[in-house]
C-alpha cells in the first residue's frame, strides 16, 4: 500500500511539475510561405511552438535549449530538416524524435551531449544527414551489438567527433551502408579498431581531423588512412602538422590504396616535410593535390633527393596559403619534372606577385590557370604571360581576378596569342576605362570584367563572346555595341536606367540586370529580344505606374510574351515610387481605376457632370427657376434704385403715387388704347391719370427701370390682353414685374382687359398667380356690341379706382 501511494504521489508530482514547463514554451512567429521557420538566435530555453502547421524546416540553432522533452516535437510530424546546433542541450528524451519519421536532416552539433543513445535514431528511417560534431561524448554509443546507427540505412552524410572522443570501435558504424560523405573529428583519438570505417565503401568525400604530429601515433593514423582511402575517394586531411621527416610516413597508405585526390586543410608544413611527402608519393596514382588555409615555413626548396614519378598529377590547388618568409620563397623550377604534367593550377590568395617566365616555360600542358586574389600588376602579368614559342599555348581558362591590374589594353594584348583561350576572368581589378578597340583571340567566348570601375562600353569587346559579365561597374548605358552570338549578359549592380536595346543581341537567352536604376520595362522592350528566356531585374527603383503593375502582375503569370521567365524572387520587385507605395511588392499593389485610367475617368466624370448640368438646366427651365431668379434680381435692383431715389427726397418722405394706372399693352393694340382707353379714362369725372410708355417713360433710363418705376408710382397695372400681348417681349416683361407685385401680396394691383377671347392656358405657366386670378376673379372683356360698351367703361373706371370685385 505504501508503494502504491508513492506511485500515485509521484504521478501527481510529475503532472504538476510538467504544467509550468508547458506554460513556459514560447511561440516562434518567423515562418514563411515555404513552411520554413527561422527560430535561431532567439534565446529560447525550450523548444518553442510555431504559428503554422505542417512545418518542413525548423531552425532552432544558437539558442539556450538545454533539454528536448518527449512532447517538445510532437506537433512537428511533417519536419524534413531540424537544426539544433549551438545550443546547450545536455539531455534528449528517448522518444523525442520518434514521431519525426519523415526527417531527412538532423543537426545536433556543438551542444553538451555527454552520451549518444541509439534509441534516438531508431525511428528515423528517412534520415540522410546527421551531424554530431562538437559535443562531449567519448564513444559512439554504448558499444556491443547495439549500434548507434543501426536503423539509419539511408544515411548519406555523417559527421561525428569532438575533442573528447577517445575511441572508435569496430561495429560503431554498423548499419550505415552507402555513406557518401564522412567527417571525423579525432584530434585526441586514443583507440581505433582497424576496420571500424572500412565497411563504408564507397566514400566520395572523407574529412579527417587528426591533429599531428603523426609520429606520436603512427599505427592509429595509418589504420584510419587504410580504411578510408579508395581511388574514388576525395581525401581531406585537416589540422595536421607536417614538420619532420617521419610525420609523412602514414601517407604511404594513400599511395598503396591508389588515392587520386588529397587536400590538406589548416595544415602547417615545412620544406623537409614537403620533400618527404613527394618521396612517399613516388609512383602514386595521385591526380590532384591541394593545400588550403595552410602555413609554410621555409623557402620552397622542395627538390627531392631522388627523382619522383608523379606522371598522373595534373591538378594543383593552393588557397589561402601564408608563406612566413614570402620574399625568400623561390620559384618552383626545382619541380620541373612535376610542372610539365600539370593541366590545372590554382594559386588563390597566396600573395603571389609574379610567376616567372621560366616557370611558364615549364607549363607546357597547362589548360587552366587561376591566380586570383593575389598581388599581380600589369608589369608582373606581362612577365607571367611572357611571349615565346609554345609558352602556355594550351591555356583555355585564365583567372586573374582580384589583383592590381589597371590596363585592359595590356591584358588583351597579352592573351591575343593564346589561340585556345575560351574563358578569361579579369574581374575585381582597377579598370576605369575601356579602350576604343582591342585585340582578342578568336576563340574567346567567356569574358568577366565585373566589379571594376568602367563607366562606358566600347567596341573593345570581342564579337565572339557568348557570356559577358559587366556587373557591378558604373555603366549608365549599353546601347552602342552589338554582340551577335552573345547568349548570357550580366549587368547587375550598375546605373542603367533602361534595358539595353534587344536588337543588339539577337542570340541573347539570359539577362541579369538587378540592382540598377531601372524605373520600369514593358512588352515593347522585351519583344526586341528574340530568344530571351530568363530575366532577373529585381532590386531596381521601380515606378509602380498602372502600365508597369498591369504588365508585371496580370500579364506575367510566370511568363510574359509566352517565353521570358522571371528567375529571381518576387521579394526583389519593390516599388520605389510613388511614395504611398514605396517598399510594397509589385505583385501585391492594387491601384484604383482613377489612378490607372485617369483620362477615361475624368472624361466620364466630365460627361456625367455635363449631362447632369444639361438635365439641371432643363429642370430649371421647366420649373422657370431662371425666370424667377432673373426677375428677382431685376426687382431687387429696381427696388434698390427706387429706395435710393426716395432717400434723395429732401423731405425724407416716400415718393407719392402719380398715376392711377400703368397701361401695359402691345404695340399692335396701341390704336385701341390711344383712341378708346385713354380718352374714356382720362376724360372721366373725376379724371383718371394713366401712365403710357410712349408718353411718360423717362428717356435715357434703362427700360426695366422705367417699367418698375411706372408700376411703383401707379396704383394699378392695367393689362390690355390680346394675342399680340402674349407674343410681345416687352409686354411679357411688364407682366413679369406685375406678377412679382402679386407675390408681394397686392392682389388688387392688376386689372385685366381682354380685347379678344384668350384662354388662361395661353398665359405662360410661370405666371401662376396671374393664372389663378384669371380663374378666381372676373376680368373685363371688350364687347363687340356698341350698346354694352358704356357698361364696360363704367366697370373699368370702378376697377381702376379700386372698387370691389367686378
Amino acid at each position: 500500500m505504501e508503494s502504491l501511494a508513492m506511485l500515485v504521489l509521484l504521478f501527481f508530482s510529475q503532472g504538476q511539475s510538467s504544467t509550468p514547463e508547458v506554460e513556459k514554451r514560447s511561440t516562434c512567429d518567423r515562418c514563411d510561405e515555404r513552411l520554413f521557420c527561422d527560430c535561431s538566435s532567439r534565446n529560447y530555453r525550450h523548444v518553442p511552438t510555431v504559428t503554422v502547421t505542417e512545418v518542413v524546416t525548423l531552425d532552432l540553432s544558437f539558442n539556450d535549449i538545454t533539454t528536448v522533452a518527449e512532447d517538445d516535437l510532437r506537433e512537428y510530424t511533417w519536419l524534413r530538416t531540424l537544426d539544433l546546433r549551438s545550443n546547450r542541450i545536455q539531455s534528449i528524451h528517448e522518444w523525442a524524435f520518434h514521431l519525426l519519421q519523415g526527417l531527412e536532416s538532423l543537426d545536433l552539433s556543438y551542444n553538451q551531449l555527454a552520451a549518444l543513445n541509439p534509441v534516438w535514431f531508431s525511428k528515423l528511417l528517412s534520415l540522410q544527414h546527421l551531424n554530431l560534431l562538437g559535443n562531449c561524448y567519448r564513444t559512439l554509443g554504448p558499444g556491443g551489438t547495439l549500434s548507434l546507427f543501426r536503423s539509419l540505412t539511408r544515411l548519406r552524410f555523417l559527421r561525428f567527433g569532438n575533442p573528447a572522443l577517445e575511441e572508435v570501435r569496430r561495429g560503431d558504424l554498423a548499419g550505415v551502408r552507402q555513406l557518401d560523405q564522412l567527417e571525423v573529428y579525432g584530434n585526441n583519438l586514443k583507440r581505433y579498431d582497424p576496420g571500424s570505417l572500412g565497411d563504408l565503401w564507397p566514400l566520395r568525400v572523407v574529412t579527417l581531423r587528426l591533429r599531428g604530429p603523426f609520429q606520436d601515433n603512427l599505427t592509429l593514423v595509418s589504420s584510419i588512412f587504410h580504411d578510408v582511402s579508395y581511388s574514388e575517394t576525395f581525401l581531406v586531411v585537416a589540422d595536421v602538422l607536417l614538420s619532420e621527416k617521419t610525420s609523412a610516413a602514414p601517407f604511404s597508405e594513400i599511395n598503396r590504396r591508389r588515392v587520386r585526390s588529397i587536400l590538406f586543410q589548416n595544415a602547417t608544413l615545412t620544406d623537409e616535410a614537403m620533400i618527404h611527402v613527394l618521396e612517399v608519393m613516388d609512383g602514386a596514382s595521385l591526380e590532384s593535390f591541394g593545400l588550403e588555409d595552410a602555413t609554410f615555413y621555409g623557402t620552397g626548396a622542395w627538390k627531392p633527393a631522388r627523382r619522383t614519378h608523379l606522371v598522373n598529377m595534373d591538378t594543383v590547388y593552393f588557397r589561402n596559403i601564408e608563406v612566413m618568409e614570402v620574399f625568400k620563397f623561390t620559384s618552383f623550377l626545382n619541380l620541373g619534372f612535376l610542372l610539365k604534367y600539370l593541366r590545372q593550377i590554382s594559386i588563390i590568395n597566396c600573395k603571389v606577385y609574379v610567376m616567372p617566365c621560366l616557370t611558364s616555360h615549364l607549363l607546357t600542358q597547362l589548360e587552366y590557370l587561376d591566380l586570383s586574389s593575389n598581388l599581380l600588376t600589369d608589369l608582373t602579368l606581362t612577365e607571367s604571360l611572357c611571349h615565346g614559342h609554345g609558352i602556355l599555348r594550351n591555356l583555355r581558362v585564365i583567372n586573374v581576378s582580384d589583383n592590381a591590374l589597371k590596363s585592359l589594353s595590356i591584358v588583351s594584348k597579352l592573351v591575343t596569342r593564346l589561340d585556345k583561350l575560351i574563358h578569361l576572368d579579369i574581374s575585381q581589378n582597377a579598370y576605369t576605362s575601356m579602350p576604343p578597340t582591342c585585340s582578342w583571340p578568336q576563340t574567346l567566348t567567356h569574358l568577366n570584367i565585373s566589379w571594376a570601375k568602367l563607366q562606358r562600353v566600347t567596341h573593345c569587346l570581342p564579337l565572339t563572346l557568348e557570356i559577358l559579365d559587366l556587373g557591378h561597374n558604373d555603366l549608365t548605358a549599353f546601347h552602342s555595341v552589338a554582340l551577335p552570338v552573345l547568349r548570357e549578359l550580366h549587368l547587375s549592380g550598375n546605373k542603367l536606367r533602361r534595358l539595353p536595346p534587344g536588337w543588339l543581341f539577337p542570340s541573347l537567352e539570359v539577362l541579369l540586370i538587378q540592382s540598377n536604376t531601372l524605373n520600369m520595362f514593358g512588352p515593347m522592350d522585351l519583344q526586341l529580344y528574340r530568344k530571351l528566356r530568363a530575366l532577373q531585374a529585381g532590386q531596381n527603383r521601380f515606378v509602380c505606374s498602372c502600365e508597369f503593375v498591369y504588365f508585371m502582375v496580370w500579364r506575367w503569370g510566370g511568363a510574359v510574351e509566352g517565353s521570358v521567365e522571371l528567375t529571381d524572387r518576387w521579394d526583389n520587385y519593390l516599388c520605389d515610387s510613388p511614395l504611398p507605395l514605396q517598399g510594397q511588392r509589385v505583385d501585391r499593389v492594387r491601384l484604383s481605376p482613377f489612378q490607372c485610367h485617369r483620362i477615361l475617368v475624368v472624361s466620364a466624370l466630365c460627361g456625367c457632370v455635363l449631362a447632369s448640368g444639361i438635365l439641371f438646366v432643363i429642370l430649371l427651365w421647366k420649373l422657370h427657376v431662371v425666370w424667377y431668379v432673373r426677375m428677382m434680381w431685376a426687382w431687387l435692383k429696381a427696388k434698390r434704385n427706387s429706395g435710393n431715389q426716395r432717400r434723395r427726397d429732401a423731405a425724407g418722405n416716400a415718393e407719392p403715387l402719380c398715376y392711377d394706372a400703368f397701361v401695359s399693352y402691345s404695340e399692335q393694340d396701341a390704336e385701341w388704347v390711344e383712341e378708346f382707353l385713354v380718352p374714356e379714362l382720362e376724360n372721366s369725372q373725376p379724371p383718371l391719370s394713366l401712365c403710357l410708355h410712349k408718353r411718360d417713360f423717362l428717356p435715357g433710363h434703362w427700360i426695366i427701370d422705367n417699367i418698375i418705376n411706372a408700376m411703383e408710382r401707379s396704383r394699378r397695372t392695367l393689362f390690355v390682353l390680346s394675342e399680340h400681348f402674349v407674343h410681345s417681349n416687352w409686354c411679357r416683361y411688364e407682366l413679369d414685374f406685375s406678377h412679382f407685385r402679386l407675390f408681394d401680396g397686392d392682389s388688387e394691383a392688376a386689372v385685366l382687359v381682354l380685347l379678344e377671347p384668350i384662354s388662361k392656358d395661353d398665359v405662360p405657366k410661370r405666371f401662376c398667380k396671374l393664372r389663378k386670378l384669371m380663374s378666381s376673379r372676373t376680368y373685363l372683356e371688350w364687347p363687340q356690341e356698341d350698346e354694352r360698351r358704356a357698361e364696360f367703361w363704367s366697370n373699368l373706371r370702378l376697377a381702376v379706382r379700386g372698387g370691389d370685385e367686378l
